[in-house]
């Protein structure tokens, strides 16, 4: 009896297996067909005005979520020039790496010179960078997102001189306020034409009074100087004080105001470009919207839902973010709000964890049903597009805090690799160096010079059995992260006292905290890595203390081993069943 009860148990389970494998089949199907001609989203930037965060900063995210580029960084101090000296301006690809027996992407980049020179400023702000600038000695921070534009708008040609990387670069060098930023970025942009590396790309352009969002695109392969028309089309829209906002691989800026500058910026052919190309009709009644004229018309079609979550993080963000105005996934991105004030003031800490969200708990859990395995992986299930990504290089938290002396103020937080497997370390704007682990590394070789091959050590033997093995990185960064950030806030007074007595002071003292604090780090993930190697090596359990060993304390689950067996009966040839 007991048999034939399992036999119907497996026979119904096998059934409704294929039907659930036949229906997801149909829906991916649709969805790739919908999804073919976009771009795979690969960064998500957050936004929080200082009127919204806890203490009164200003906080920008950036999740660099390409899989294939630099992760390195880079301290680059000012520098004095003497009036008549030039600034050479390079192309530089977001994505393009050289072997590490080459030498170092920073070193190599000059080599493509786009034989454009500029006006070089008398004295250039120090500032860190990575893939794109993040953070300088005034505070003035950058957080980055792809979004794309209309295909006619592409100039892959090598006219223009400016791509972003670029861009962020010489605003850092230049800029004291976010405005002085986006202005001089929209200026060189629009005099020397932006493109070739890039398309459309919008940056988080933070200070410590005000977050803007500002958007750039290339005007077409025909441009050139000689046209007398700007090089690009840009806009900028400032986030209110007291709201959050996203962008995740999406134009965000909707309908714009010039009449009020306290809030908006733009090309003088922000309109005029998209009425010449058919992208806006005046005579329609309809008030012109930057994303809708400039957005590849596929982006307006786009929800959470009907992308089986591949376009959900826009949605994720706001629920997390403001669960109370109950905005629905099915409501199409292009609608939403472009900022939203928080239902509750949010942390650093805050910040840093929804970079980690999986879409927990949600229609788009990528563990629900038997989509994570018998170890509940959400990397498994790939298809939903997830804040937290596996794919991330590093996520840059910035923090700029006017109560307190701009060195002091600007903090940019770096991890490295998943979100979730991932320690942020801070790094205050003042300091004089960083870590030399931060400036090397290659996808392609192994390195234990380098402190993202720490992030990955770990991360990877998290892989097979992460159910249990997260719960060890989580020890680790309640550990190494959450005191850390407790405590800043009296290195600030440390930092502060001494800035009073001496600037270089406080910059030595700064510079020794977080290259310390770092060190300890990197060591610390290497050590966990280990430990996470022996303690499930094989997909068994070695406790390491007690030196005793468990064979089926990691079985799979009950409901897995059902699963397995009733597809096998699935797949087995009708003359076998």
């Amino acid at each position: 009896m007991n048999r034939k009860r399992s036999l119907l148990f497996l026979g119904v389970f096998s059934l409704v297996l294929l039907s659930v494998v036949l229906f997801v089949r149909g829906r991916a199907e649709k969805a790739e067909i919908l999804l073919s001609d976009l771009p795979e989203g690969n960064c998500t930037v957050i936004m929080v005005g200082k009127d919204a965060s806890v203490d009164g900063s200003t906080i920008t995210t950036h999740t660099a979520d390409c899989g294939v580029c630099d992760w390195t960084w880079r301290h680059v101090p000012g520098v004095k020039h003497k009036p008549g000296d030039m600034r050479k301006i390079y192309h530089i690809s977001q994505y393009k790496t050289y072997p590490p027996s080459e030498g170092l992407k920073w070193d190599l980049y000059k080599k493509d010179f786009t034989g454009l020179e500029i006006s070089e400023v008398l004295t250039t702000n120090a500032y860190h960078h990575g893939m794109f600038g993040y953070m300088n000695e005034y505070q003035v921070a950058i957080g980055e997102s792809t979004v794309g534009c209309q295909n006619k708008m592409v100039n892959p040609t090598p006219t223009p001189a400016f791509d972003l990387s670029m861009l962020t670069l010489i605003a850092m060098e230049r800029a004291k306020t976010a405005r002085d930023a986006i202005k001089i970025m929209g200026e060189l942009a629009e005099k020397y034409g932006y493109g070739f590396n890039d398309d459309g790309e919008m940056l988080a352009v933070a200070d410590p009074k005000e977050i803007w969002v500002f958007e750039i695109m290339p005007v077409g392969p025909l441009w050139t100087p000689k046209s007398g028309k700007p090089g690009a089309v840009w806009c900028a829209q400032r986030v209110p004080d007291d709201h959050v906002s996203v962008c995740p691989n999406e134009s965000r800026i909707g309908e714009i105001d010039l009449g009020k500058p306290d809030y908006f910026m733009a090309s003088p052919n922000v309109i005029s470009y998209a009425v010449e190309n058919g992208y806006y009709d005046p005579k329609s009644g309809k008030p012109f919207s930057f994303k809708r004229a400039y957005s590849s018309p596929e982006y307006l079609t786009l929800n959470a839902v009907n992308t089986d979550g591949f376009y959900s993080r826009l949605w994720r963000f706001f629920d997390l973010a403001a669960p109370s105005l109950k905005l629905a996934p099915e409501m199409l991105n292009v609608d939403f709000p472009f900022s939203v004030k928080p239902d509750r003031k949010l942390s650093v800490q805050d910040v840093m964890n929804f970079t980690r969200d999986q879409s927990q708990g949600t229609i788009f859990d990528p563990i629900k049903g038997i989509r994570g395995g018998p170890f509940k992986n959400p990397n498994y299930h790939r298809k939903t597009r997830l804040i937290c990504d596996g794919r991330a290089e590093y996520t840059s938290v910035t923090q700029s805090r006017g109560w307190l002396p701009d060195s002091v103020g600007g903090i940019v937080w770096i991890s490295f690799g998943s979100q979730d497997t991932a320690c942020y370390m801070p790094f205050y704007a003042g300091i004089t160096d960083l870590p030399k682990s931060f400036s090397v590394g290659d996808h392609w070789v192994f390195s234990r010079d380098s402190a993202r091959w720490a992030s990955d050590y770990v991360n990877y033997h998290v892989q097979p059995i992460y159910s249990e093995a997260i719960k060890n990185v989580n020890e680790a960064l309640a550990k190494y992260e959450g005191p850390i950030v407790a405590k800043i806030t009296e290195i600030d007074k440390q930092a502060t006292d001494l800035f009073k007595q001496s600037p270089e002071r406080a910059a030595k003292f700064l510079t020794g905290f977080c290259l310390n604090n770092a060190q300890e780090v990197t060591k610390a993930w290497w050590q966990l890595g280990d430990e996470l190697l022996v303690k499930y090596n094989r997909l068994y359990y070695y406790d390491i203390p007690k030196r005793m060993y468990e064979r089926h304390k990691l079985d799979a689950a009950e409901w897995w081993r059902k699963a397995a067996r009733a597809y096998d009966i699935l797949m087995e040839p009708e003359n076998k069943k």
